[in-house]
């Protein structure tokens, strides 16, 4: 299975029944997402290769709100069999969240758990359906995808419905500007990976 085929079947899990609650289509938000992908769709596109060796995690939040029975068994087993088409591709975990309403990150304790799993460089790709699985915030976003970037090794978000690999290289630039911060008072990030990780830990 090639590149193209692998991308197409992943975004035929974004299609089936959901679980979680989208912003509404006139949200600045939405918005801002539409006009990105349409951008996308003008320049030579970038995805995560299936000939690199990642170690994925894959992220989902679920909101039981389907009429199909066992239906997160049969979403992980829809990831699942995706990645093992990839034989480069070892999938580490299944990173978990329940709830009904569009996410804040210090409610989500198993991205939580999966950011950690990263810097302790268990897996270096996560993979998720949209850019609101993570958080309705689009600033908590932005700042996870330069703290994963910066890593000695970088680890990189895919986000299947929107068609965004954080580290594609049209997004390298956004990822060292200083408006990328949540606040100009924010100081960059050391170069140094020890400083980093005891920043984070603290």
């Amino acid at each position: 299975m090639n590149e193209v085929e692998l991308f197409n079947k992943m975004k035929g899990i974004g299609e089936t029944p959901q679980f979680s609650i989208v912003f509404g289509e006139d949200s600045e938000h939405s918005r801002k997402i539409a006009e990105h992908k349409e951008w996308l769709q003008r320049i030579r596109h970038e995805r995560p290769s299936t000939k690199m060796p990642y170690k994925v995690g894959i992220y989902i939040r679920y909101f039981n709100q389907t009429k199909y029975e066992d239906y997160l068994l049969y979403h992980k087993k829809q990831f699942a069999d995706t990645v093992d088409l990839c034989p480069n591709w070892a999938l580490v975990d299944f990173y978990i969240d329940e709830g009904s309403s569009t996410p804040n990150m210090e409610s989500s304790p198993e991205w939580s758990r999966l950011l950690n799993d990263c810097f302790d460089k268990k897996v270096d790709l996560i993979i998720t359906q949209k850019v609101s699985n993570v958080s309705k915030r689009i600033h908590e976003i932005s700042l996870c995808a330069r703290l994963l970037a910066a890593q000695n090794h970088p680890i990189g978000i895919y986000f299947i419905s929107e068609d965004i690999f954080t580290l594609a290289s049209y997004y390298q630039q956004d990822l060292r500007d200083t408006y990328f911060l949540p606040s100009p008072d924010w100081q960059a990030l050391f170069d140094d990976e020890n400083k980093v990780r005891g920043i984070l830990h603290d």
